[in-house]
């Protein structure tokens, strides 16, 4: 069984921006939910790391990014490669994953 992971950055608030939109939080139990379906033959892990909490050093620069204002959140991650920031578009994540199949 194979695993996709992905990790949401994002914080409580919501950005100036995304005012509108569901909150980063939220935006990880969406994605979570939407992978699982889709591939429920596989192990999808999200998790969710709070730029304004504590985490690990590997998140440091894509939370320094965030913060210097160089990304919007909610920030998706996976293999290493941003695949949607602020509004996320679930097409353009399903088509990232398959093309690292």
């Amino acid at each position: 069984m194979s695993e996709i992971r992905l990790v949401v950055y994002g914080a409580e608030e919501k950005c100036a921006s995304c005012i509108n939109l569901p909150t980063a939080y939220e935006t990880k139990e969406w994605l979570e939910a939407a992978l699982s379906r889709k591939y429920e033959q596989e192990n999808v892990k999200v998790d969710y790391v709070d730029i304004h909490g504590t985490y690990g050093e590997e998140h440091q620069s894509y939370v320094n990014a965030i913060l210097e204002d160089e990304y919007f959140y909610p920030l998706i991650v996976f293999n290493d490669e941003v695949v949607g920031e602020g509004n996320p578009r679930l097409k353009t994540i399903y088509e990232k994953i398959e093309a690292s199949r």
